[in-house]
């Protein structure tokens, strides 16, 4: 009867416990997670775990990954019956460890193609091979990957269409091909259109032309991809808001895929159009490499004043855009440290090569935090 009581009056105490909030620890992805997807280009070293500093800022700060280089065609497919798995299966791994949005980059592009797709005339013959690319990749990572960068960068800077092999041989086709095989392979999977200037007004036209074509034959594609390579003095912002516009009324998701913003002077500044892919007589040029030693704080600034000027228009657009991508998790793994000049020393992300965040990183964090106050004052 004692232990019967006792019992009873354990039973009956009030819980006085006050269970806290979880209060989130304040990253990218926590921060703009009402507003889009946050994510970096992730290469060997990060998939491998071998680059294990990296690797915690991509969990702390991202929801998205997109993989640099390894499923390009010339890594995956480097034979017509050969395919290399490895390490895109870890790459996506990775993606699903950490419960993120896993982009596949890409399953059709000119460049980076396996040599002998360049050496196909025949036009059915090519249709044939394109279609088992699409069908053993996407099949296999079929609800593994959520969004396809399905044709990259088809189109010249004047809208009109790139006379790649793809286009010598099959014409548009090749196109409409390409999305139609995606989507049977993938039904769930958003479908991208991926491409680089796309803020420039004739290129901008042609993508136009290349959506409208593909809906009328009622074709799938669910995005518009707008490589986000830009510099410290351009863009316009207008120009890339007229595009988000543009694209927007289509009914295309936009995301901007491969941000980053150079530090430093490009040759085209001094030559103008850009024509050449190769300047080598600028190499150990100081001009073209004015901080090798280090960023400075005014140059920081500077930088700074370029993503807040940024994310205040993806902010304001946010109900179009799907996700922001930076092209590389910190400044010493950036492709800009060797293009178009190489052993340069650049600055075009959040985080410095000490993996630390630069002066940008904190600005545009500060800029969600005021925007976010705001909001909730005006409720």
């Amino acid at each position: 009867m004692f232990l019967s009581m006792g019992w009873l009056a354990v039973s009956c105490q009030q819980d006085t416990t006050v269970t806290k909030p979880v209060l989130e620890k304040p990253s990218l992805k926590n921060s703009f997670k009402k507003d889009f997807l946050m994510g970096a280009a992730v290469n060997d070293g990060h998939i491998n775990g071998t680059d294990t500093s990296s690797l915690k800022i991509i969990e702390r700060e991202f929801n998205t990954i997109t993989p640099e280089n390894i499923m390009k065609w010339m890594y995956l497919h480097p034979q017509p019956d050969s395919f290399y798995f490895d390490m895109a299966d870890k790459y996506v791994a990775l993606g699903k460890k950490h419960d993120m949005h896993i982009v596949g980059h890409t399953l059709l592009w000119h460049s980076q193609i396996a040599p002998w797709m360049d050496e196909i005339k025949d036009p059915v013959e090519m249709a044939k091979q394109i279609e088992n690319h699409i069908n053993t990749i996407a099949g296999r990572y079929k609800g593994k990957i959520h969004t396809w960068d399905v044709l990259n960068e088809a189109l010249n800077e004047d809208g009109s269409y790139r006379t790649s092999n793809f286009y010598n041989v099959m014409g548009e086709s090749y196109i409409e091909l390409a999305f139609r095989l995606a989507a049977a392979a993938d039904p769930d999977a958003k479908l991208v259109y991926n491409d680089y200037n796309l803020w420039k007004p004739e290129k901008r036209e042609g993508v136009i032309r290349l959506v409208k074509n593909l809906q009328s034959k009622g074709i799938k594609i669910d995005g518009i991809g707008m490589q986000a390579h830009y510099s410290l003095v351009g863009p316009e912002i207008s120009d890339i808001e007229n595009s988000i516009i543009a694209y927007a009324k289509l009914g295309m998701e936009v995301s901007m895929t491969e941000l980053d913003v150079t530090a430093l002077p490009n040759p085209w500044d001094l030559d103008g159009a850009a024509v050449k892919q190769n300047y080598e007589e600028y190499e150990g040029d100081p001009v073209m490499n004015p901080y090798p030693n280090g960023f400075p704080d005014s140059m920081q600034v500077k930088m700074a004043d370029r993503y807040e000027d940024l994310f205040q228009l993806y902010l304001k657009y946010e109900k179009n855009i799907d996700r922001i991508t930076f092209w590389g998790v910190s400044n010493g793994q950036s492709w800009l440290n060797g293009w178009p000049i190489k052993g340069r020393t650049n600055y075009p992300l959040f985080f410095n090569r000490k993996n630390k965040p630069q002066v940008a990183y904190e600005r545009v964090m500060q800029l969600k935090e005021k925007k976010s106050k705001l909001e909730e004052a005006g409720k």
